[in-house]
């Protein structure tokens, strides 16, 4: 493989509709084929309702922006979903994160006195300390005694939910009108607007900071090469000598400050107070957005714009078409099983061609080719005394 580092079979799967590009436009082209009928049975055109949903929400400054508006904290749960997943966690838990994070927002946005450039920082750390708290118990049952991460993370989110629950009608109740809600946060700590006349704030850009800093980590650093290399083979990478646990538990707790950090965009720059309507399941849509996205932070991005569009436009559909605004979620639903699906297809036909006596020659070259750029990647992050001085089982001599 002279000339090029990009072997020939994956440069053939580059134009393959099995490639991450071609499988994503499969997957939204079979979801609009199969909630055509849901929305023609509620009475409109497939073809206008998809017009709505998508394009008419791009076709003033208004709507845009609030798609942006939109895609923030599902960018952001994306992202802390991506990154778990990446590292062969199973978080599934962001939304109760999202909730903690949103708790200790209010309760540091009340305190007043603070400046602006106390404030706003002040509640995006606590904010994240909040999400990565509520993420350590799960992380220390994982690392510690090897308890399914995937249950526990599920549990807590109905748990943050009695918790948000407990303080709005218990000692947050709003002393003035009685409702359950927490009294507003001091106007120090709120999100600055980016644009004038619209609800685009703040939280957006650090939404975009986070993912553009994430994929750096994954893609350009020795903890994002142990990160991914856990996520792929932890036993491979134990071998190796990378301590599996201790990058486990740092990659949840990461995962659970960004989902935290979600949760104060929606306190500081929208609801300006907790309530116990603050997620309509954003940690569980950030599952989606991380789905669709294939676990890459650009991926992340445009999944988040694109679903923060699919959830503008149902609104508008559902005043411009008479429909339930409810078939938004069924759609992004039925993305999110054809994604999954179409994933499982797609690994179900690379095993079998792994294992085809014709493709053994391609597969070889591919994976010594692979090998041969991955060395040099490692060479870089990992100084030959590291890799020295080990018992055949990974472990220092």
């Amino acid at each position: 493989m002279t000339g090029s580092r990009l072997p020939l079979p994956r440069a053939a799967a580059l134009a393959s509709p099995w490639s991450t590009p071609g499988l994503v436009v499969l997957a939204i082209l079979i979801t609009f084929a199969v909630t055509a009928g849901p929305i023609a049975l509620a009475g409109a055109n497939p073809l206008e309702a998809y017009a709505e949903f998508l394009v008419v929400p791009l076709t003033s400054r208004f709507s845009l922006l609030e798609v942006l508006v939109a895609a923030t904290p599902i960018m952001l749960t994306g992202a802390a979903v991506a990154l778990a997943f990446r590292g062969g966690y199973w978080n599934i838990g962001a939304e109760g994160q999202l909730l903690v994070g949103a708790i200790a927002a209010a309760a540091i946005g009340q305190v007043a006195g603070l400046p602006q450039l106390v404030a706003v920082p002040l509640m995006i750390a606590g904010g994240a300390f909040g999400g990565a708290l509520w993420a350590l118990g799960p992380a220390v049952l994982r690392v510690r005694f090897g308890i399914d991460e995937v249950v526990t993370t599920l549990l807590l989110n109905p748990v943050a939910l009695l918790l948000v629950n407990a303080l709005l009608h218990g000692p947050w109740r709003d002393p003035v009108s009685g409702f359950p809600e927490s009294p507003r946060i001091v106007e120090t700590a709120e999100f600055p607007q980016l644009l004038d006349r619209s609800r685009l704030h703040l939280g957006f850009l650090v939404a975009v900071l986070v993912v553009v800093a994430v994929g750096y980590v994954i893609s350009r650093t020795p903890a994002g090469l142990r990160l991914r290399a856990v996520g792929l083979s932890p036993h491979g990478s134990r071998f190796a000598g990378i301590d599996v646990s201790r990058t486990l538990l740092v990659t949840a707790l990461v995962s659970g400050a960004i989902a935290g950090i979600a949760g104060v965009s929606e306190v500081a720059g929208i609801q300006y107070r907790l309530t116990s309507g603050i997620s309509p399941g954003y940690g569980y849509t950030g599952i989606v957005v991380a789905t669709l996205g294939t676990l890459t932070m650009p991926g992340v991005g445009l999944a988040a714009l694109f679903l923060g569009d699919l959830a503008v436009g149902a609104s508008s559909a559902g005043r411009a078409l008479g429909i339930p605004s409810q078939l938004g979620a069924v759609v992004q639903g039925t993305l999110l099983l054809t994604t999954i699906a179409l994933l499982a297809v797609r690994r179900h036909r690379a095993v079998g061609a792994a294992i085809a006596p014709e493709a053994a020659g391609e597969v070889a070259e591919s994976v010594a080719s692979d090998l041969a750029v991955g060395s040099a990647d490692v060479d870089d992050v990992v100084p030959d005394d590291e890799l020295s001085g080990r018992d055949p089982d990974g472990r220092r001599a």
